[in-house]
């Protein structure tokens, strides 16, 4: 199963486990089980520290528990952990054998600290590339405080719990026997719901930070860079974020990313990430900014409230906000999403296998996520309200050519129907002015982005589209305030853009401390 070189890797990973480890398997005769078994055995043999037990006496079959020998309890999979789960799985080993997840003390300690039970259910599908992110938050949260377990459900396996809870959608965490969570989510953001007392202890602890040369708001591409070049000049450097990596992590594949042939939006955000660490860059995530505060003067600080309650201060501001996916805005999107409305088609895609599908959006997202479905659906229909697709033309000829696609352009979605539980069709209004109707069982938005935005009306000047605008150094109307990437009216909204345009913003923000004279304004108040 595993082939040899992801063998020799994971041998040596396994050559430094620190305690013995068993992987207590809980197996029928079905083809999967046989399939977990060898999986199982696999591993085994690759570590004397490592072996198979076959006693579990779990429900759901096939499953394993990872636990250490002569204990109780460990890491749960309900799934054979291969595609995007694999790195969750080898993750899982390590821990459960004594390495000690990458987590700061503080983290640690508050997730020791949570008082009482938690049970926690997490469904995935092994093509989703956001799903991993929960897991591996949940496994290092189950290893750290044995108050807390966490089954890892592959909802292909599991279809009749899947079709019971109705989740169309992953990840999708119960907590308790009760829904959780929804979506990417990470370990900062679940302590902020299991503890209570979280956000305020946050903005306790930032209350204190001093005034920064450059505070940048926003962990995306442009982020990233802004912070990089900032740093390199030596200049005092602060990073929010609600989350690091930002629409990019919901990027499956990247393929124009020049010097790198081929990745995947997980994998660039993880390198950005390490890459803004090895500088000197306060990195402040789980925050998300909710007011601008521009200084009286140039020269002056600004400030840069946030939702937990803290205002950092920076003599220049580097907006970064990015952009998240456009909605329809149509009858029935928000009632049926997660029930048939869907926005990742790499993500929900095999929860629609053998359905019917709509894919709303003519551009390159639109398209390829309509290529994507229709190897696992029965059958797409694509519908773009304008006169012809946008998309590249060798996605168009690939989308032409599948046999159970249906394209229809001058449609415009105008609702989407469904029986109260879940999506049964939608109507668009075609270029005759008549209103059509499609029996289906999901539908995919992928109609483009909007800028992260909203947060700063009235204080800097944006467009009719929410779009921050910039000069071609990055600058705002507010002096010392500038801004990078797809939350701006820089043309093309890619990712090697966005990088670029933090660069710029930097370095011109450098450009700005060293010209304008720093004036004495007192810091907003909180």
């Amino acid at each position: 199963m595993l082939q040899d070189t992801i063998k020799t890797q994971l041998k040596a990973y396994l050559a430094g486990l620190a305690h013995p480890i068993v992987l207590e398997a809980s197996l029928d005769d079905s083809p999967k089980s046989r399939e977990m078994h060898e999986l199982l055995h696999e591993v085994a043999a690759l570590s004397d520290k490592v072996q198979v037990s076959e006693q579990g006496t779990a429900t759901r079959r096939p499953s394993f528990v990872i636990r250490r020998e002569n204990a109780r309890g460990g890491v749960t999979f309900a799934a054979i952990p291969m595609g995007h789960e694999f790195t969750s799985f080898v993750l899982a080993l390590l821990q459960v054998g004594g390495h000690a997840p990458k987590l700061s003390d503080e983290t640690v300690a508050q997730i020791r600290a949570l008082p009482g039970q938690y049970n926690f259910e997490t469904y995935v599908s092994l093509s989703c590339q956001n799903c991993p992110d929960v897991v591996q938050a949940l496994n290092a949260m189950s290893v750290i405080n044995p108050n807390i377990h966490n089954v890892t459900i592959d909802g292909a396996l599991f279809q009749d719990e899947v079709t019971q809870k109705n989740i169309m959608s992953v990840p999708q965490v119960y907590l308790n026997g009760e829904p959780f969570e929804t979506g990417r989510t990470d370990i900062e953001q679940i302590l902020a719901k299991l503890d209570a007392d979280a956000p305020t202890r946050a903005a306790e602890k930032l209350k204190d930070i001093a005034p920064f040369d450059v505070l940048i708001i926003g962990g995306g591409p442009a982020g990233a860079s802004a912070a990089v070049y900032a740093a390199r000049k030596g200049l005092r450097t602060g990073l929010v974020a609600e989350r690091f990596g930002g629409q990019v992590m919901d990027t499956e594949g990247i393929e124009n990313f020049i010097s790198v042939k081929e990745t995947d939006g997980p994998k660039l955000g993880a390198a950005l990430e390490a890459h803004v660490r090895q500088y000197d860059v306060d990195i402040i995530t789980s925050q998300r900014a909710k007011e601008l505060f521009p200084a009286a003067r140039p020269g002056g600080l600004h400030g840069v409230a946030l939702e937990s309650g803290a205002i950092l201060h920076g003599r220049t501001v580097i907006l970064a906000t990015g952009a998240h996916w456009r909605h329809l805005g149509v009858p029935g999107e928000e009632e049926y999403r997660n029930k048939g409305v869907a926005y990742c088609p790499h993500c929900d895609g095999p929860f629609y296998k053998g359905k019917r599908v709509a894919v709303a959006g003519g551009g390159n997202s639109g398209v390829e996520a309509a290529i994507d479905l229709a190897g696992i659906v029965a059958h797409v229909t694509l519908l773009q309200r304008g006169s012809h697709l946008k998309a590249d033309k060798v996605l168009q000829d690939k989308l032409y050519s599948l046999p159970n696609v249906t394209v229809l352009t001058e449609a415009l979605t105008t609702r989407i129907e469904g029986n109260g539980k879940n999506v049964t069709g939608l109507t668009y209004r075609g270029g005759d002015g008549a209103d059509h109707h499609v029996d289906l069982e999901g539908v995919f938005v992928q109609i483009g982005l909007l800028p992260n935005t909203g947060w700063l009306k009235g204080a800097l000047k944006l467009t009719d589209f929410g779009e921050i605008v910039v000069d071609s150094h990055g600058a705002t109307s507010v002096p010392g305030v500038f801004a990078a990437g797809d939350a701006t009216t820089t043309p093309y909204k890619q990712i090697v853009i966005a990088i670029g345009g933090g660069a710029t913003a930097a370095l011109a923000a450098f450009d700005y401390l060293i010209r304008v004279p720093a004036t004495e304004d007192k810091l907003v108040a909180a």
